[in-house]
């Protein structure tokens, strides 16, 4: 896991990361597993024309796992009019569901604000030669 988990982990204290939120009501072993396991599941899904996953691209720009848990996501796209606009957030709400414990996924599709090269990892730069 990137950081500990508490009630809300605001994005500015993890740069280029989304920001985590979960109910106090999950034990806190239970909602560090969901993180990891999340987070993980996110890294499976890629943009067919960057060879780098959409986590370490910082797309995704926030994730609230609920009591109930299921998740909701909101992400976002290297640019609006994105060849797969229309099928990603279908792969990344089957990754996270496929994850142990995750009920369901919901995936809200954000521009603003809008994706930048600031918001990718030092591995995504690295994927993409671009330092």
């Amino acid at each position: 896991m990137d950081a500990p988990l508490t009630e809300q982990t605001p994005a500015a204290e993890q740069p280029n990361r989304p920001e985590f939120s979960a109910k106090a009501a999950l034990p806190e072993s239970e909602i560090e597993k969901l993180t990891d396991d999340i987070i993980g599941a996110l890294k499976t899904v890629y943009d067919p024309e960057i060879p780098a996953d959409i986590y370490e691209l910082g797309l995704i720009y926030r994730v609230d796992i609920e009591d109930d848990r299921s998740v909701k996501i909101d992400m976002t796209l290297t640019a609006p009019a994105c060849p797969v606009a229309g099928e990603m957030p279908k792969w990344v709400q089957d990754a996270v569901e496929a994850v142990p414990g995750v009920q369901s996924a919901t995936v809200n599709m954000v521009f603003d604000p809008p994706w930048d090269q600031s918001r990718m990892s030092d591995e995504a730069r690295m994927a993409l030669d671009m330092w």
